[in-house]
Formats: C-alpha cells, sequence, structure tokens
C-alpha cells in the first residue's frame, strides 16, 4: 500500500493537474472538436480547484472520500461519442486521475463506479424516460 500523502503533496499535486488542464483549454482551438475539448479541460480544471479548495481545510483522507462521493454521483457516458458529455468526461477524468495521484487502491474506485448512475433526462441529458 501507498503511504498517505500530506496535504501539501495533495495541493502540488491538484496544482499540477491544472497546469496540464489550462495547456489543454489553450490548445483546444487545434483539436477536431474544440468546443468540446475545451469543456473537458474547463470541467477537469474546475474538479481540481474543488478538490484543493477542500483539501486546505480537510484531512487527505476526507479528500478522498470527498471524491469518491463525487465520482458515484457522475452519470455513465460511456460509449457516447468522443465529443459527446464533454462535461461529465471531464469531471470523470479529473477524478480518476485525482485517484491515480494519491494512490488509491483500484478496487475501491471499482466499487464507488458500480454505484453511478445511468444517464437519463433528469439530469438535463439523453432521451426522455420512458413512463
Amino acid at each position: 500500500m501507498k503511504e498517505p500523502m500530506t496535504t501539501e503533496q495533495l495541493l502540488q499535486g491538484l496544482k499540477h493537474y491544472r497546469r496540464i488542464a489550462r495547456q489543454d483549454m489553450l490548445r483546444a482551438p487545434e483539436t477536431p472538436h474544440p468546443d468540446a475539448f475545451l469543456n473537458h479541460a474547463e470541467s477537469r480544471r474546475e474538479v481540481y480547484v474543488l478538490l484543493g479548495t477542500y483539501a486546505e481545510t480537510h484531512a487527505p483522507d476526507e479528500v478522498i472520500e470527498h471524491a469518491l462521493e463525487l465520482y458515484r454521483q457522475l452519470p455513465f457516458v460511456t460509449g457516447t461519442a468522443e465529443h459527446e458529455h464533454p462535461d461529465i468526461k471531464g469531471r470523470e477524468n479529473a477524478l480518476e486521475n485525482f485517484f491515480l495521484l494519491v494512490g488509491l487502491d483500484p478496487k475501491a474506485r471499482r466499487e464507488a463506479r458500480n454505484h453511478r448512475p445511468k444517464l437519463n433526462a433528469d439530469q438535463g441529458q439523453g432521451m426522455p424516460a420512458q413512463g
């Protein structure tokens, strides 16, 4: 098992990820789907900022649990076109990057993933629910 990270290490890692997301935001116009790419990068950056702010007042293990809860709330969009749902895919990517950063046990991530809801109309996207 990986040694627990200090708050400072966690904040430094999140800062590094924010920089990468910022670079991706700047190169979005060069991609096949600039708006989707930009939205994806912005969503990742927002998650890193959110986790960094949370980490400033909580212990690293609490930040990890918070990230797992955010991950559990994300609807599945796997199997959709690359440029569809970039906001959700960006948040998912950011949280998965964070889990790699902190050395989260893959089993814990899989368990959280199993609790994620399916994408539906209640989330403002997808097809209307059938009654």
